[in-house]
């Protein structure tokens, strides 16, 4: 490896970011030479920039500003984009993170030049390849060079697709890191006193392509969320994506319903952190509740966070269930069915990464005792 290396972390999307300030502040305590590559799949301000300052994320050196668009037109220019940057920049490793499309063009970008690659967040599986999410996930830790597994199931299933045990590491969760870093400044009083929320409220985020982007199952997700607000008033901080199929179906300003405009990091997790109930299609944000023990329902047949059902406030509901299922998550109230968090969610994630990407950039041989050593 050559003196004075560089790492590339390539984010595209919310999630990414949350992900990644861990990683990058852990990096950057060891001396790591590193930089920021925004793809601009989230190009609103809202979902994008605010989490750059709310997350304390370094100015990226470069912002494609790729935008939306179908997922081949959207990947198509990610490839070619991301393809300069590297070619301009020559990292040592590009690091990329969760299951958007800007991940699945970084891997593919660097697999075809040659340069080494580590995907935080491997090893989920929903085992639905009608998701666009799981083919992401699986065509990404089939090329990785180093596997960061937040769960000990992720290490499972990876093994299964014949990973090598070697490329893997069980490292904990880092947008758990990010939410306890947060912790302090989530308060909710004045995102409610902002957007006039109640007392006792639910929050619900929905942009599945799966829910939204066919007319009616959009309708009936809306009638569903609508019956939810018949019972508690319901806040939605509205994705860019599928707003206005949804608007289409009936998801407009009414009595008990509020639209917002996507909400800064710090922002949307004070508001949940008060919300008596999350009504979600999200994958980030089941972790985000189970870790705040904030009731979740998350209209969807399967999730790849397995682990927030079994340890955490996750419920997995139909639209048609959705209504019974609020009303006795409004009853129960908060809490998680173990009574403790997940395996390794602890804060230290970032900490963990950061050791193993430092020691692979030196060059060190990492027998599996060593790896537990440094994981």
């Amino acid at each position: 490896m050559r003196d004075n290396p560089l790492v590339l972390h390539v984010l595209g999307a919310r999630p990414n970011f949350v992900k990644a300030a861990p990683v990058v502040r852990a990096l950057d305590e060891l001396g790591v030479r590193q930089g920021i590559v925004h793809t601009g799949q989230h190009y609103d301000a809202l979902m994008s920039d605010v989490f750059f300052a709310d997350l304390g994320l370094p100015e990226p050196i470069a912002n494609l500003g790729v935008g939306s668009g179908s997922h081949a037109r959207q990947t198509a220019a990610l490839l070619t984009g991301l393809e300069d940057v590297v070619l301009e920049h020559h990292p040592s490793l590009v690091v990329v993170y969760g299951d958007v499309n800007s991940t699945l063009a970084a891997i593919l970008v660097c697999a075809k030049l040659h340069v080494p690659t580590a995907h935080v967040e491997a090893g989920l599986r929903s085992f639905d390849r009608e998701m666009p999410e799981e083919v992401n996930r699986v065509v990404t830790d089939a090329l990785s060079d180093i596997l960061f597994a937040t769960s000990p199931e992720a290490l499972s299933h990876l093994a299964r697709e014949g990973v090598d045990p070697e490329r893997m590491h069980l490292v904990g969760n880092p947008m758990i890191d990010s939410l306890f870093s947060a912790l302090p400044k989530l308060d909710p009083a004045p995102v409610q006193a902002r957007l006039g929320v109640p007392g006792r409220y639910a929050v619900a985020t929905l942009h599945r392509p799966a829910n939204v982007d066919d007319p009616e199952s959009a309708r009936e997700l809306v009638d569903a969320v609508l019956a939810v607000a018949e019972r508690v008033p319901v806040v939605v901080p509205l994705h860019p994506r599928g707003r206005q199929r949804l608007a289409d179906a009936g998801l407009v300003n009414r009595e008990n319903l509020s639209i917002v405009d996507p909400l800064g990091y710090v922002d949307f997790l004070s508001l949940v952190r008060g919300a008596a109930l999350v009504v979600t299609d999200s994958g980030g944000v089941q972790e985000e509740t189970t870790m705040l023990g904030v009731p979740c329902l998350t209209v969807r047949p399967n999730t790849e966070r397995p682990v927030t059902v079994t340890h955490g406030t996750n419920r997995l509901v139909t639209p048609a269930g959705l209504p019974a299922a609020a009303d006795k998550a409004l009853a129960d109230g908060s809490s998680t069915p173990s009574g403790e968090l997940p395996p390794l969610w602890d804060g230290a994630a970032g900490p963990r990464i950061a050791r193993v990407i430092a020691a692979w950039l030196r060059g060190d041989n990492l027998s599996p005792a060593a790896k537990g050593r440094v994981s």
